[in-house]
């Protein structure tokens, strides 16, 4: 796990050196590349590049959002939308001055993470009884908590509990603003969540975001016991799509997506909600198969007409009033809805690009581009008569970029940060 000792080839002048950090990182690559052992193969050249560079190389984002362990979940909310973040470290406000980052940090709280479990509290018990209350009663009712019991395997007649004055109620209600974000925090055995130093390597990160299915990692600085940068999937395809041109980015973005293995998910294999279930149920999926969007498809056609993302659940609680007119919120109603609200509002969200798709023919470089113009997590391949024939996401395309070298991690995952003395963790 130590950083390897590799000496840099040519320094590409000030003229030539691209403008961006992001690009400048690349030439890093670069400059690594150029040095490699010839017998190496392409991959284990990049593995090696890789390697060679300390992740406090990688470009700090410029937001620096953290939520105090006693703000609401409604403040929360807040807090991540008007930040059009998705997720920020949680500060446990009764820690002390000197505390250590994981007494500092209770955990990492994800926009998806408190919609769903908020919806999950105020779910009807049964919804397709008729004698279950409405959506807006059961939202309110037992101060703002009902039952948690499932909405299980909704049908479209489960669409009709949802609706503008069901959410309406869920937001106003005193749970929604009294229950506060460590109420709904957890943590590791051995740390409120998994973290980097400065000094580990990018390979280490790639890996974590790809193979161990990370959606973000933290990066420490030890000296002052904070976070210095927390690195994203969307963040490192950024980084690649500053790449082109470059010598080791063409020569492995020049490649099919069939070529090396992509989509790695059949169609029979992929996650489906129809476009009149409700759109409840699709976020339900979501969460229980662990994944981070899926396609809406039309009932009888098979075609999909929209994708809704794990991101879009925030809709379900920043603006309510904009499914008034819905006597229920199926899939197909929130896209629409949805849609009609951010023409209004957002000119460059993402969802109003609406589905996009690509061919298996397309090269690796092209998906990048188009995932970091369009910033989204995942494409959808589609067949010349527009069939669903796969999904590639994020996490896919980075985890082609390395491989794990036989017993790489060893026991890092017993702790990846030496644990600090006196810690209550």
């Amino acid at each position: 796990m130590a950083m390897a000792s590799v000496q840099l080839g040519r320094q590409s002048s000030i003229q030539d050196s691209p403008r961006s950090p992001e690009a400048k990182l690349g030439m890093q690559v670069e400059d690594l590349w150029d040095v490699q052992e010839p017998e190496l193969s392409p991959n284990e050249k990049l593995n090696a590049c890789f390697e060679s560079i300390p992740v406090s190389a990688f470009p700090i984002a410029p937001q620096e959002i953290e939520i105090k362990s006693d703000a609401s979940l409604a403040d929360a909310v807040q807090i991540l939308a008007q930040n059009k973040i998705l997720s920020a470290p949680v500060v446990d406000v009764d820690a002390p001055e000197d505390a250590t980052w994981m007494d500092r940090y209770i955990g990492i709280v994800e926009f998806a993470g408190i919609a769903v479990w908020i919806l999950q509290q105020s779910e009807p018990s049964s919804p397709r009884s008729p004698s279950s209350p409405s959506g807006a009663e059961s939202a309110i009712a037992a101060n703002g908590m009902a039952s948690v019991a499932g909405l299980g395997a909704l049908g479209p007649e489960g669409a009709s509990i949802t609706s503008g004055d069901f959410f309406e109620a869920l937001t106003s209600s005193e749970f929604y603003k009294n229950t506060k974000v460590r109420d709904i925090s957890g943590s590791f055995r051995w740390a409120p969540f998994l973290a980097l130093q400065k000094s580990n390597t990018f390979l280490t990160m790639l890996l974590l975001l790809s193979k161990y299915k990370m959606k973000s990692v933290p990066v420490l600085d030890l000296d002052d016991g904070k976070i210095d940068n927390i690195i994203t999937q969307s963040a490192v395809i950024h980084m690649l799509a500053e790449c082109t041109g470059l010598h080791w980015f063409e020569s492995w973005g020049s490649k099919k997506l069939s070529e090396i293995g992509l989509p790695t998910m059949s169609t029979k294999e992929m996650i489906t909600v129809y476009e009149d279930e409700p759109v409840l149920q699709a976020f339900k999926l979501m969460r229980k198969k662990r994944i981070g969007g899926i396609p809406v498809i039309e009932r009888g056609g098979g075609k999909a007409i929209g994708n809704i993302s794990l991101r879009d659940v925030q809709f379900l609680l920043t603006a309510p009033d904009i499914y008034r007119d819905y006597r229920s919120i199926t899939a197909k109603n929130f896209l629409i809805a949805v849609r009609n609200y951010l023409e209004k509002h957002e000119k460059r969200s993402p969802m109003l690009s609406g589905m996009i798709t690509c061919k298996r023919d397309e090269t690796v470089k092209e998906l990048i581009q188009k995932l970091d113009t369009e910033k989204i997590q995942r494409v959808y391949v589609v067949d010349d008569d527009g069939s669903l024939e796969g999904v590639i996401t994020l996490r896919d395309i980075i985890s082609r970029l390395v491989h794990e070298p036989r017993g790489y991690f060893g026991d890092f995952f017993d702790g990846v940060l030496p644990l600090p003395e006196n810690s209550r963790v």
